[in-house]
């Protein structure tokens, strides 16, 4: 009697290096650049690199377009707010979909939503008839298919390269977001000042399908390999799939601590740019144009450390310069809190931008290569939750500083981090073994 057939597996593909030819031939001279020598890696960075794109760019729009609508301040925080409830409630299970259906196919149907819903949202407002209710209804949608797109993209970085240029990978996708986070929003704003909202919303549609076409051409398995673990998604239900994730996170000592530490400087570091007005009129006396100032001089602290990333990351202890870059940020922070001098602002700024990138970019790494493919999309889904502590940070952060000064707040909020950095070293003694 023949046996009956047994469910195929997805078969994991050598990634093949390539030297780079072209226009891109240029960026093969620079180490910085090695990824992108793999044909697959390459392909997500630039779909990357547009989507990046097209999220900065809809935030300006969205956030004009609901200002110019109604007027309200208090529906302009909204706007922004909402962002986030997709990322609490929808993180993990978007992590089990990439694991359970496919990556590559979550990828594109989410881009091509986004499109659509630029396109819908482009045509009300050059028709006349856009309402409050379309944008916060579109915004949400939206919002939800860059919750789902997160993990499933970052899965497959992994797959993309060599373990050897996994750390270099990461480093490009930091250059390729903080690039957009620079460009989107001066790109959007001159967009809109030419050609309105909609003209905005016609562009990020566009950009959408591009990076819709370039994903179609991956050649990366669908879906993960099943290992050693022994997890099959689709003999389980959703539920259960995305508990999985969450039992190898706990049982897990490496994944574990990445995620616990990098929880740490979004609840305690970053919230403090909401503190910035303060600063930058009470404290320094600079006005609006030296805040500007400042953030530009934390983005291109952060756009440097992603090159730095990118060039010699995977040759360091990444366990070691974790609890360094948590430590040098808290320093910075105190500094910072009691800096009455301009320049020396500046400075910190900087150095706060390079702590909070190569931070991120080596926990990253570090999570990304440890976790087993076959849940890799519902780690990286947990781990995308963490983005949630920045604004429980940021409600702490302002609530401290009506009560006890701005100063105080971002100094105590230094302080811990410093206490945070020590008592992580300490009781996680895995942290020094990670390379």
């Amino acid at each position: 009697m023949t046996a009956p057939a047994q469910p195929r597996q997805a078969v994991a593909l050598t990634p093949v290096f390539e030297p780079l030819s072209g226009p891109l031939a240029l960026l093969g001279r620079w180490s910085m650049f090695e990824a992108l020598g793999f044909r697959e890696f390459r392909l997500l960075w630039i779909a990357q690199l547009g989507s990046s794109m097209g999220s900065m760019m809809d935030q300006v729009t969205r956030s004009w377009l609901i200002y110019d609508l109604t007027g309200s301040a208090f529906q302009l925080g909204l706007i922004n707010a909402m962002r986030f409830i997709p990322i609490l409630f929808f993180a993990p299970l978007a992590g089990t979909a990439a694991d359970r259906y496919g990556r590559k196919t979550q990828l594109i149907i989410d881009q091509l939503v986004n499109a659509t819903l630029n396109f819908i949202l482009a045509a009300l407002v050059l028709s006349g008839h856009a309402q409050p209710w379309h944008v916060y209804a579109t915004g949400f949608i939206v919002s939800l298919c860059q919750v789902f797109q997160q993990p499933a993209r970052q899965a497959m970085v992994p797959e993309a390269v060599d373990g050897a240029h996994l750390t270099n990978a990461i480093g490009l996708n930091s250059m390729a977001f903080n690039s957009s986070r620079s460009a989107g929003p001066a790109l959007s704003g001159l967009i809109v000042a030419i050609a309105g909202p909609g003209g905005s919303y016609i562009v990020q549609g566009v950009i959408y399908l591009v990076t819709s076409h370039w994903t179609w051409q991956l050649r990366l398995p669908n879906q993960p390999p099943t290992h050693a673990s022994g997890v099959n998604s689709k003999r389980t239900s959703l539920w259960t799939s995305t508990l999985q994730g969450w039992r190898y996170i706990i049982h897990d000592p490496i994944i574990r601590a990445g995620i616990v530490i990098s929880y740490v400087p979004s609840l305690l570091g970053f919230p403090f740019t909401t503190l910035l007005p303060i600063f930058a009129r009470d404290v320094l006396q600079i006005g609006p144009e030296g805040q500007g100032i400042l953030l530009t001089a934390m983005g291109i602290g952060a756009l440097g450390s992603a090159v730095l990333v990118a060039s010699i990351g995977d040759r360091l202890p990444k366990g070691y310069l974790m609890m360094a870059g948590i430590m040098t940020y808290g320093v910075a922070l105190v500094i910072f809190s009691q800096s009455l001098w301009f320049p020396l602002s500046l400075l910190v700024m900087f150095v706060i931008g390079v702590c909070n990138v190569y931070f991120g970019a080596l926990v990253q790494t570090v999570v990304q290569a440890k976790s087993p493919p076959e849940l890799r999309g519902r780690i990286l889904g947990v781990f995308q939750q963490g983005q949630l502590m920045f604004q429980v940070g940021g409600f702490l952060t302002g609530w401290s500083a009506s009560s006890w000064g701005a100063q105080f707040t971002v100094e105590m909020m230094g302080g811990i981090m410093m206490v945070c950095a020590l008592v992580i070293f300490v009781s996680i003694p895995t942290l020094r073994t990670i390379r």
